[in-house]
């Protein structure tokens, strides 16, 4: 009887044993199935779906920023913002000194209205040579009227001393009067050579005259005082130092972020100096670099849809890809790869791929320059026409 119950006790734990064995087989070969049904669900899921998108992490925000410098020097007289602040277009960023370029404005107003008068004092000198070149005129046939007189007298005068000539001969005359009418035909003849001397004269006058007439009508030939050369000059020298006055006021060029300031009170600035940066936060775009291997099947217009690290899964953006850059980033880095080297080792590249985002979406959800996004491109997509034309 002790030998039967011996038997019995030993035979209990191993029928728990023998249990214990095939429940842990059943639980190896749920886990066997429920791994193979994981696997072809994701095969299934990468065949079906990933296998019409590409995806890639390595992407980043970027904006057009637009950098405020100065278009004329001088000393910052106010700074009306600050990092971080937002701005609207057209509002006032900084304020130069304006003392020297509202002086210049009203130099260039008084040159202008002295230009003015000048223009008029040239077309009045017009006349005045006009009525010089008709009093030219006048003398000229004045002097050659007399030329005739003295003429007349001459040629008279030389005919009384021939006829003294003879009658001197003849014992007629004493030898004093013909003399004297020797005296009368030399001072006729000088008469005759002083009249031809002024019709010259009158001439050179004349000449002179017209040629001052000229110089002083190239000067306003075919024009008014308002379309006059000079005045059409001092107009745009104060046109500039109007501009040059308006561009001591520094605005804001679109809505944007402040970022980078880097000007203060009291500072001389000189034109082409950085003040600071504004960041157009409702155009950011994305920079998305794709492994050259992925842009196979991308094309501009096809649909994006992207997250970012600032607000995770729960915020997805849409976007268009907008298009491709001119090269990879080694191809424009400051020291590109040297490939043709004994020791080379091929490297995958990546392009810059731009992702135009929509303006409404980052409105409610703003961005900043160079946030990290995680971009994936819809290649079954067909390019968007309206996103397409916008490019264009």
């Amino acid at each position: 009887m002790n030998d039967s119950l011996s038997k019995l006790e030993g035979a209990v734990p191993t029928a728990d044993m023998s249990r214990q064995r095939n429940r842990r087989k059943r639980l190896l070969l749920v886990s066997v199935l429920g791994l193979a049904v994981v696997g072809v669900g994701y095969g299934s899921w990468v065949y079906l779906l990933t296998g019409e998108s590409v995806t890639t992490d390595n992407a980043y925000t970027a904006a057009e920023v637009a950098q405020i410098t100065p278009l004329v020097g001088g000393p910052v007289k106010e700074v009306r913002v600050n990092n971080t602040q937002a701005v609207k277009t057209g509002d006032v960023l900084v304020v130069l000194d304006d003392t020297d370029a509202r002086l210049l404005v009203e130099q260039e107003e008084a040159n202008l209205s002295r230009t003015q008068r000048e223009v008029r004092q040239l077309m009045g000198n017009d006349v005045n040579f006009a009525g010089q070149v008709d009093l030219r005129k006048a003398e000229i046939a004045a002097a050659k009227s007399e030329a005739i007189r003295v003429q007349a007298l001459y040629e008279k005068t030389a005919i009384d001393e021939g006829r003294r000539r003879n009658l001197v001969k003849e014992g007629a005359i004493s030898r004093e009067e013909f003399t004297n009418a020797q005296i009368l035909l030399r001072q006729a003849h000088a008469t005759v050579q002083q009249a031809n001397a002024r019709i010259l004269s009158a001439q050179a006058a004349m000449d002179a005259a017209k040629g001052a007439r000229q110089a002083n009508s190239a000067l306003i030939n075919d024009t008014a005082v308002d379309n006059n050369p000079a005045v059409l000059l001092a107009k745009a020298r104060l046109e500039q130092a109007r501009v040059n006055l308006q561009r001591t006021v520094l605005r804001a060029p679109f809505d944007g972020i402040v970022a980078q300031r880097a000007v203060d009170i009291g500072q001389q600035v000189q034109p082409g100096i950085r003040l600071m940066s504004v960041v157009p936060i409702d155009r950011i775009y994305v920079d998305a670099n794709f492994k050259e291997g992925q842009l196979r099947e991308v094309r501009p217009g096809q649909r994006v849809e992207l997250t970012s690290d600032l607000y995770g899964t729960r915020v997805v953006y849409e976007g268009y890809v907008e298009g491709f850059a001119g090269g990879s980033g080694s191809a424009f880095a400051a020291i590109p790869a040297q490939n043709a080297t004994g020791n080379w080792i091929k490297v995958v590249q990546r392009l810059p791929v731009r992702i135009r985002l929509d303006r409404d979406q980052l409105m409610r959800h703003p961005l900043r320059v160079g946030l990290s996004m995680e971009a994936t491109v819809d290649i079954s997509s067909l390019p968007d026409s309206r996103s397409v034309a916008q490019r264009h």
